[in-house]
């Protein structure tokens, strides 16, 4: 082993014993890593360092979760379509604008303790506090992506709302491309409106679906009927 060998930005030469000859690989295992400032002072380890901020990091979120499974000193009360979470007011206001704007100001939520988010059920609003707090599982998150997009969008939680729209995109199908539709239009979301498009039109579903459509033809907003009427009649002029 090597111990203590400087690595200088111009490079380094290790001289090692071998009996063969041309060009052949080594490979090479750091046990540590360290570094030193421009400055001055003893090297310390990168990967200590990065070891003590992960085990930081997973403490703090392992702590947040029990805070709002076991109701830890909670002050403020969710109550959805079925049932009632109690939570914590800054921890929702650090992950989210619109609750601190609730919070700082002398409105209903602030008086009463209490934020009535009614149109989500227990269920998903306890995955959508799971996910501000750092604890959805998957199962949890696939389970109710429709309502934690509405969640993300009317509580400003961008990183929810793109975690959705991502995982809208990978699934798309004749089951669900209508409702999908709807949701990509409803907020605004024009990858997922476009990809729905090409579904129903690239690959010629709106021709097999034909009960789906003339349904979603009586009832959905008249912008985006105009919007899929002008995708199907590019597809027809391009033949």
């Amino acid at each position: 082993g090597i111990l203590d060998k400087p690595l200088k930005h111009e490079g380094f030469v290790w001289t090692i014993d071998s009996s063969f000859t041309g060009r052949f690989v080594i490979e090479i295992e750091f046990l540590d890593l360290k570094v030193a400032d421009s400055s001055g002072g003893e090297p310390a380890s990168i990967w200590a360092s990065h070891q003590i901020k992960q085990s930081s990091d997973n403490t703090a979120l392992s702590s947040l979760a029990r805070m709002l499974q076991e109701g830890i000193l909670c002050d403020i009360t969710i109550n959805a379509d079925d049932g009632s979470i109690r939570a914590h007011r800054a921890i929702l206001a650090a992950r989210s604008p619109v609750f601190r704007s609730m919070f700082s100001h002398d409105l209903r939520e602030k008086e009463l303790s209490t934020v009535d988010i009614s149109d989500m059920s227990l269920d998903a609003c306890r995955g959508f506090l799971n996910y501000i707090y750092g604890d959805l599982r998957s199962e949890e998150f696939l389970a109710h992506r429709l309502a934690l997009l509405g969640a993300a969008d009317k509580y400003d939680i961008a990183d929810l709302k793109e975690a959705c729209v991502e995982s809208l995109l990978e699934d798309i199908d004749a089951r669900n491309v209508i409702e999908r539709l709807q949701t990509g239009h409803l907020y605004r979301l024009q990858r997922l409106k476009d990809s729905c498009l090409r579904f129903l039109v690239d690959f010629r579903k709106v021709y097999e679906m034909q009960d789906e459509f003339s349904a979603f033809l009586q009832t959905a907003d008249r912008d985006l009927v105009a919007e899929v009427f002008q995708g199907v009649l590019a597809a027809w002029s391009g033949r």
